[in-house]
C-alpha cells in the first residue's frame, strides 16, 4: 500500500489533521510539534489524541512524522541557540510519547563558521543528552541541500552523527529529494546508483521516511527551493520511479510541495494512479 501524505496544520488539533488528511486521500501526514518560527509549544490535549488514534487506527493510516520547528540548531556557536535545541528536543521527545512508534524529524542544522567536524560534535552531543532508552519515537536526521553552512549535505556527514551517538537504534534518516538532489545526488539518471552509496554509507534500514519535493533549481545547486511534483528539474518520471522502487514503495511519503490542501490531494491522486499495487 502507498502511504502518503503532506504537511499539514496541528493548529486544531490531531483529530482535526486527520479528518484533513482523509479529506484530500492522504493515509499519513507530518505535522510540526510546535510553531514552526518560535518557541512554544501547544499544550497537550489527551482526548484530541485518543479520539485521532481511533481515526487513524480505524482508516489504516501509515506512521506519522513530526518536525522540529526551522528555528532549531543544535549545532549553533551561540550558547543561547544550542539551550534553546536542547529544549525542544527533550519537550517534542515527550509530547511525541503520546503518539508512539512515531517518527520526529529535525534538520541537524548550520556550523556557522565553525566548521563540518565541529558541527558534527555537536549534534551528536545533543542526542546523546535526550535521547532515552525508553522511547518509542525513531528520530530521523534530514538529508540536506547544502546551502551556507548547512550539516547534512552529504550521507557521509549524517553517517558521521550517528556513529557518534550511543543509541544508535532510535535513529534513522528522512530522505528529501529536492535536498539531495540540489546536494548533487543524481535521482533522476542514477537512483539505484544513489540508494546503493546510501545502503553502502548508512545501511538502508536507517532510511525511514520521504520527504517528496521537486526542485526549483537544477541538479547540483545546492539551493534549497521546493516544487511541485513533476514541474521542476526531477520531473513526474523521477517520482514515478521513486515511490515504485522495491527498496523505497513501502515507506511513508510526505509531500512539502508549494500547494494548499487542495494542491497536496491532486498531487496524492497523481501519485496513487502511477503507484503499481
Amino acid at each position: 500500500m502507498l502511504h502518503v501524505g503532506c504537511h499539514l496544520s496541528s493548529a486544531k488539533g490531531y483529530e482535526a489533521m486527520g479528518k484533513v488528511a482523509l479529506s484530500i486521500g492522504a493515509n499519513t501526514f507530518q505535522f510540526f510539534t510546535r510553531n514552526p518560527r518560535g518557541s512554544k509549544a501547544k499544550a497537550i490535549d489527551e482526548q484530541d489524541i485518543s479520539r485521532f488514534l481511533k481515526l487513524a487506527g480505524d482508516n489504516g493510516f501509515g506512521i506519522l512524522l513530526a518536525h522540529a520547528p526551522y528555528t532549531l540548531n543544535p549545532c549553533s556557536a551561540d550558547p543561547k541557540v544550542t539551550r534553546f535545541a536542547a529544549q525542544v528536543l527533550q519537550e517534542d521527545l515527550a509530547l511525541m510519547e503520546y503518539l508512539p512508534g512515531s517518527l520526529y524529524n529535525f534538520h541537524p542544522g548550520s556550523h556557522v563558521g565553525q566548521g563540518v567536524e565541529k558541527g558534527i560534535e555537536l549534534v551528536a552531543a545533543q542526542l546523546n543528552d535526550v535521547l532515552s532508552s525508553g522511547q518509542t519515537t525513531t528520530v530521523l536526521l534530514e538529508t540536506m541541500s547544502g546551502k551556507g553552512s548547512e550539516i547534512g549535505k552529504t550521507f557521509e556527514e549524517l553517517a558521521a552523527i550517528i556513529e557518534r551517538v550511543e543509541l544508535k537504534e532510535k535513529l534513522g534518516v528522512c530522505l528529501d529529494t529536492c535536498h539531495v538532489y540540489s546536494a548533487g545526488y543524481d535521482l533522476v539518471n542514477r537512483l539505484d546508483g544513489v540508494l546503493e552509496h546510501f545502503d553502502s554509507v548508512l545501511g538502508l534500514e536507517r532510511l525511514r521516511a520521504i520527504h517528496l519535493n521537486d526542485s526549483m533549481t537544477p541538479f547540483a545547486s545546492f539551493k534549497d527551493r521546493h516544487e511541485t511534483i513533476g514541474k521542476g528539474s526531477l520531473g513526474e518520471q523521477a517520482f514515478i520511479n521513486l515511490i515504485n522502487h522495491p527498496v523505497l514503495r513501502e515507506l511513508p511519503f510526505f509531500l512539502e510541495t508549494p500547494r494548499d490542501d487542495a494542491g497536496h490531494g491532486q498531487e496524492i491522486a497523481w501519485l496513487k494512479e502511477h503507484y503499481r499495487a
